[in-house]
């Protein structure tokens, strides 16, 4: 037998109150008793009503859902990198506790920008977190000026100033060549991450003021926090710099390739050249050696990037920056 689908004056009835105190109650009205607000609560998971998702965004504004936007190729997304499967982590548990609802979505091209500037605009999520962005992304201020909240999860190059939540990039990157020096290394490369993401740029910063303060002198080669650019940029740091004992890393993807490119020329880790990575992925702890590096809270952060929206989007006033410390985690490598 068919059963008939609750509806509005079904919950009413069964809750002994108005057809519009049950509306209220569904689209999160602060103006009711809260006596009636249990009733009409207990009455919904009695029969099983589910809201029309629909007309309640149309009385509220509100959709109950935040983007999460990547503005990267699939093949880094889905690649060994563990930041974006930790970020979505973090961020869903932060939203599901909140009884949200996330939405992913990639920004790999023009035509995805504008697809997802459209589906902003008319207001099918709530507010968007911006993740891994390259250079001076027009994205998330074009979001924002269009009224919908945007945190992103580190701050933007150029003029445009949004709310964020990173990592201390540039102190994980001075920790990592203090303890270099301190070990007694005296040619220290890096193999920086790429230049038109904060992370790279950050990190190659605390790389150099490392050095400064030992009085070093620096050799850099620039990496794209892929494991073959790491082969690559050690080939060309062993060309340059033949006598280096360490190089800092800017990814632990990156240093992966440094140690096959070390291995392959003939040089021992730690005993010749010392290696230090950053961001503790859990591959490393099974490199030959295991790997020093530099773990960021990711997880973390994700779940204080979804917090930090979820506030801007309630209206309230939140912090124009969040910065997370970071851990230099030792192991055999260095």
């Amino acid at each position: 037998m068919h059963r008939t689908r609750p509806t509005l004056e079904s919950v009413a009835q069964h809750a002994g109150v108005s057809r519009a105190t049950v509306s209220r109650v569904v689209n999160g009205s602060p103006k009711v008793a809260d006596d009636s607000r249990q009733a009409v609560l207990r009455a919904i998971q009695e029969l099983g009503y589910v809201p029309n998702q629909a007309a309640r965004s149309l009385v509220t504004q509100r959709t109950d859902s935040f983007a999460l936007v990547l503005p990267e190729e699939p093949g880094r997304v889905f690649s060994d990198d563990q930041f974006f499967p930790g970020i979505v982590r973090g961020v869903s548990q932060e939203l599901e506790e909140a009884d949200k609802q996330l939405v992913l979505m990639m920004a790999r091209s023009a035509a995805s920008r504008n697809r997802i500037e459209r589906f902003a605009l008319a207001r099918h999520v709530d507010g968007v977190m911006m993740a891994s962005m390259h250079g001076d992304d027009p994205l998330p201020a074009t979001l924002a000026r269009m009224g919908i909240p945007v945190v992103c999860n580190e701050r933007l190059l150029g003029a445009a100033s949004l709310p964020y939540v990173g990592v201390d990039n540039a102190g994980g990157a001075r920790a990592a060549v203090r303890h270099l020096v301190a070990a007694g290394r005296r040619g220290i490369a890096t193999v920086a991450g790429p230049q038109d993401m904060v992370a790279g740029i950050d990190r190659l910063a605390g790389y150099r003021a490392g050095l400064r303060s030992a009085g070093l002198a620096e050799t850099v080669a620039v990496g794209d926090f892929t494991q073959e650019s790491g082969v690559v940029a050690m080939d060309e740091l062993l060309a340059r710099a033949p006598a280096l004992d360490a190089v800092f890393v800017a990814s632990d993807l990156m240093a992966v390739g440094v140690l096959h490119a070390l291995r392959r020329a003939g040089r021992r880790v730690p005993e010749d050249v010392a290696v230090v990575g950053f961001d503790d992925i859990d591959s490393v702890r099974y490199t030959e050696p295991p790997l020093t590096t530099v773990r960021q809270p990711v997880p973390d952060l994700g779940r204080r990037l979804a917090r930090q929206l979820l506030r801007l989007a309630a209206g309230e006033t939140i912090e124009p920056s969040v910065v997370l410390p970071t851990e230099l985690v030792l192991r055999e490598s260095a």
